[in-house]
């Protein structure tokens, strides 16, 4: 019972820091001058992406042996999978859920430069980092070499998306800001430190809620691969589907897809490079599984969007079936 309470607690917890950090981020923007595509695809992702970042790097440093491998690369490989498909999910049904009140109805219509941007590199850089891992142990240079390409195709992205032309949204569609509420223009400083607070509340709460979940599945006896794949990007993808949400509700479609897909673009090229340079890197076909779930998923939200310059909410709907594939492959042991 105490677990169970300390996880309803923790979600409370994300809750309020990603609404705070969703006001924060939109008004860091305004102030650096940054495009939307920039604020939701870079200053969104990254920073919600932080828990579960720190997870892998932990379990992969400070854990035992073989199992903190495990736990690490399950960790990497599970993000991708979670955001390219129950994230899209969750945002196709809040889509579904607020079409009355959207401008756009059942459509999403973000950037199309980011969006097709964002999903294209993804497809790419995430499988370039999966093929590393088909690399012998023997051609271990190989491997550092594609790391060093990871790491550099991402600062060339964020140099791309930073560079674009400023299209956010105007001051008086922005909401109050939370720290300063009467002010109209708060000062920088105070847009940071609200950014960082949010911050802290979704890291604690990310923590807390991974820490009650273990505790839960480790009475069953669930692999570790397994529980980083599950567990982990569970507790810490949801910054990004309550932010994307928030933001679908009040029709700003670039930041609450950027969200996701920069987080993509993030969860695919850095932080595979520390697995890369930190562990072996040799991947099971259980971790080759996974990975071609996530790739297939985003392949036919990027397809669409190619073809249409925006899209349905049934498409990112169709996340939940990848996902749910992925779930029953579980359970029959084939990923494992």
């Amino acid at each position: 019972m105490a677990s169970i309470a300390i996880l309803v607690i923790s979600l409370g917890i994300i809750l309020i820091g990603a609404e705070v950090f969703v006001n924060g981020v939109e008004w860091l923007g305004k102030k650096l001058n940054l495009s939307e595509g920039a604020v939701g695809s870079v200053l969104a992702a990254v920073g919600t992406a932080l828990p579960e970042t720190l997870i892998p790097i932990i379990a992969i440093v400070f854990g035992a042996g073989s199992a903190g491998h495990d736990i690490g690369i399950g960790a990497i490989l599970g993000a991708p999978l979670m955001l390219s498909t129950l994230a899209m999910f969750v945002t196709g049904i809040a889509v579904v859920i607020f079409r009355r009140k959207r401008t756009f109805g059942a459509k999403v219509v973000a950037d199309y430069s980011s969006m097709s941007r964002d999903l294209g590199f993804f497809i790419l850089v995430y499988a370039t980092a999966v093929l590393a891992g088909l690399i012998p142990p023997e051609n271990r240079i190989w491997q550092i070499g594609i790391g060093i390409v990871l790491v550099l195709a991402y600062c060339w992205y964020v140099y791309v998306m930073l560079a674009q032309e400023r299209d956010i949204v105007s001051d008086h569609e922005l909401p109050g800001f939370y720290l300063a509420r009467r002010n109209a223009s708060p000062a920088l400083g105070l847009v940071v430190l609200q950014v960082l607070i949010a911050l802290g509340f979704i890291i604690l709460g990310a923590d807390m809620f991974v820490e009650s979940v273990k505790g839960v599945a480790e009475m069953y006896a669930v692999p570790a691969f397994v529980l980083a794949l599950i567990i982990t990007p569970i507790a810490t993808e949801l910054p990004e589907k309550f932010n994307s949400v928030i933001w679908i509700s009040r029709n700003k479609d670039t930041l609450a897809l950027g969200n996701i897909t920069g987080a993509m673009v993030f969860q695919s090229s850095l932080i595979p490079a520390l697995g890369i340079f930190l562990t072996p890197w040799q991947l099971s076909s259980s971790a080759l599984i996974v990975a071609l779930l996530a790739i297939a998923s985003s392949s036919f939200v990027y397809l669409e969007l190619r073809k249409k310059k925006h899209i349905s909410a049934p498409m990112l709907i169709v996340g939940g079936f990848f996902y749910a594939l992925f779930i029953y492959l579980v359970f029959l042991g084939i990923i494992s």
